[in-house]
């Protein structure tokens, strides 16, 4: 085997290990479950809506069900062997980058390693990781991405023109940011353009962003808002740029500003690829924060706040976490084995225990031949094995944020229909509206769960057509329950 793949193994490996795996958490829970209702098709015949329209913009779920009836593997175990690949050709990315701005392997290696410990580093107020402790089409997008600023930099323009297209496929809103990004990488390598920044600096940058944004088509946009749709927005803060944090601003500008300076810097080292590849980031960010904040301040555009902009930090943290770990290769650790040694643990440890505490009622890693410990997924590996396949279940419009439940789908891991929630589902509405009205009268009639007697259960039954409970054990009187462990019950509706 190659040195250079020996070593990004490792390197994945110990991303993996130090970032946790997960599957069915947050996103997982809708892209789950729509790889397995195309593998199964009478599955969630009630609630498939709430997955399915989502899911139309990416070739994900088909592509994954395509693997999985081509080559007989199990999905528990094909979402793993892609969550593994994803995340290696991240690295592999990240490295063939690296070598093209940095002459030392230590530099190159430092930054592969600062990438595969920052996995799960946030980036700031979008609700994002470098990458998911789950397999997610973001995942498959930021490596497409990667390898095609990657194929940019070695002026290989037809192999990036087909990675960002791969990506577009995968990943649409994501696969702008790389297009935008690879844009400017493009630009950044004529020197007019650099000479045109040293004149200029970024007021016309920022203006260029202001004429871009005038051109996008605002028909729909003015088109008022339901309530049931703003109802489901307001549970996402996070969405609005203007409601940040001052710590979550200092997160989006400072970086920009660090670019900036390695700009500057490597321009007069002579370190012109460098150059380049910081002066890309750094239009790209500033063209993109402008972009942001003109389209999230107008109360009339609130149709665009589910696009989330800000979202183009995801690229500026990859390419900041790579630069400050080569830069440190170069100049801190160079060769030292005690340096290396407490770089690599600092790092590692560090993210390990921020994953640790962060899933506290879960392993760290959820692989495929282990049973649930997790009283949540036990109970939802008992409803998919022992409830038939049509069951419509209720259960808390908040179970996703209970105690050691750790944001586990039920649709994807049980396998079963449920009414809506509060928290995942709301963020699908935000997308598709029209799911509106169908999502805010199914949570209203599920509020004040944990009071729920025989009889409200009774009133979802004949409102909704639901056939059976998750409820907290001991469960409700008049409840005849078929299984339940410490902390839940499986019960069907009389």
């Amino acid at each position: 085997m190659p040195p250079r793949l020996l070593l990004l193994l490792l390197f994945t490996l110990l991303g993996f290990a130090v970032m946790g795996y997960h599957p069915g958490l947050e996103d997982d829970g809708i892209y789950l479950a729509a790889v397995k209702a195309n593998l199964n098709p009478a599955l969630f015949p009630h609630s498939a809506e709430f997955f399915r329209l989502q899911t139309q913009a990416t070739v994900f779920d088909g592509a994954m069900a395509f693997f999985v009836t081509s080559t007989h593997m199990p999905v528990a175990w094909a979402e793993l062997f892609w969550q593994f690949v994803s995340l290696l050709a991240i690295l592999w990315a990240c490295h063939s980058i690296a070598r093209q701005l940095f002459p030392e392997a230590r530099a190159q290696w430092a930054g592969v390693a600062m990438v595969a410990a920052m996995f799960t580093l946030p980036v700031s107020g979008t609700a994002l990781f470098l990458a998911d402790q789950h397999l997610h089409p973001r995942n498959i997008a930021t490596a497409l991405i990667l390898l095609a600023v990657a194929r940019l930099l070695a002026r290989k323009l037809g192999h990036a023109l087909l990675l960002l297209a791969a990506a577009f496929f995968m990943h649409p809103l994501m696969a702008a940011m790389g297009i935008s990004f690879c844009f400017f990488l493009k630009l950044a390598q004529w020197d007019s353009l650099r000479a045109w920044v040293r004149q200029r600096g970024t007021r016309s940058i920022a203006a260029w962003g202001d004429e871009t944004a005038a051109l996008i088509p605002i028909g729909w946009v003015l088109e008022p808002a339901s309530p049931t749709w703003l109802q489901a927005l307001n549970t996402r803060t996070y969405y609005y740029l203007y409601q940040w944090k001052w710590y979550e601003w200092l997160g989006a500008l400072a970086p920009l500003f660090l670019f900036w300076l390695l700009w500057r810097l490597a321009a007069k080292r002579n370190e012109r690829p460098l150059a380049r590849f910081a002066l890309a980031v750094f239009i790209y960010g500033v063209f993109q924060q402008c972009v942001a904040m003109i389209v999230l301040a107008p109360p009339a555009w609130v149709r665009l706040t589910p696009l989330q902009p800000m979202r183009y930090l995801q690229l500026v943290y990859v390419c900041m976490t790579l630069m400050a770990g080569c830069l440190l290769g170069k100049y801190l650790l160079k060769s030292g084995v005690w340096r290396w040694t407490v770089y690599l643990l600092v790092l590692n440890g560090g993210m390990l225990a921020y994953q640790l505490a962060a899933f506290s009622g879960s392993p760290h890693l959820e692989l495929p031949w282990q049973r649930p410990s997790n009283p949540w997924l036990q109970a939802f590996a008992w409803i998919r094995t022992h409830t038939p396949a049509n069951a419509y279940f209720a259960l808390d419009p908040y179970y996703l944020r209970a105690p050691g439940e750790d944001y586990h789908g039920f649709r994807a891991l049980a396998e079963r229909d449920q009414v809506a929630d509060m928290v995942k589902d709301a963020s699908v509405v935000t997308q598709i509206p029209e799911l509106g009205p169908a999502w805010a009268r199914q949570v209203a009639a599920e509020q004040d769960w944990p009071h729920f007697q025989l009889a409200d259960f009774e009133r979802l039954k004949s409102q909704f057509g639901v056939s059976w409970v998750l409820v907290a054990y001991p469960q409700p009187t008049g409840l005849s329950c078929a299984w339940h462990n410490q902390s839940l019950a499986v019960c069907p509706i009389p």
